[in-house]
């Protein structure tokens, strides 16, 4: 796959106001077009689409099945997210942590949630070969 390939994905949100709040404001997102039912989102590279839903938005019981985030390949600048989290108070569904200590699948993160009740993850891999390898190892997320 070429590295210019950026990532889309489309998610429900009750108002564009909270969004921008949340996302632009709480983790740094750039701003791009904005309608009153749609903004669009610069989340480090990738494109999210906020859409505004008529649907009831409920919270799930567990970060799975859904959720969305990032994979940071440098340690610092997990640490720099998780310290701008905190610095401006966003709802964290789940503190920092490491899973799988000691093992080539440890990774450090935690979860956000945002005020729509969309669940979002930021990990950094101890191994970079645990993003994408490990295969031979079967543990995948943890057992709700």
């Amino acid at each position: 796959m070429s590295a210019s390939v950026l990532f889309h994905l489309a998610f429900p949100v009750a108002n564009i106001p909270q969004t921008k709040e949340f996302y632009v404001e709480g983790l740094g997102c750039l701003p791009g077009r904005e309608s009153p039912s749609s903004l669009i989102l610069n989340f480090y590279g990738h494109q999210l689409v906020a859409h505004v839903s008529q649907e009831p938005l409920t919270p799930q019981r567990g970060i799975y099945p859904r959720h969305f985030g990032l994979v940071f390949p440098q340690a610092a600048d997990w640490d720099a997210l998780l310290q701008r989290a905190q610095d401006k108070h966003l709802t964290f569904h789940q503190p920092a942590r490491r899973r799988f200590p000691d093992s080539p699948l440890e990774h450090r993160t935690f979860f956000l949630e945002d005020p729509f009740y969309n669940l979002l993850e930021f990990k950094y891999y101890c191994d970079a070969s645990a993003i994408f390898g490990q295969t031979a190892l079967a543990q995948i997320g943890d057992s709700e």
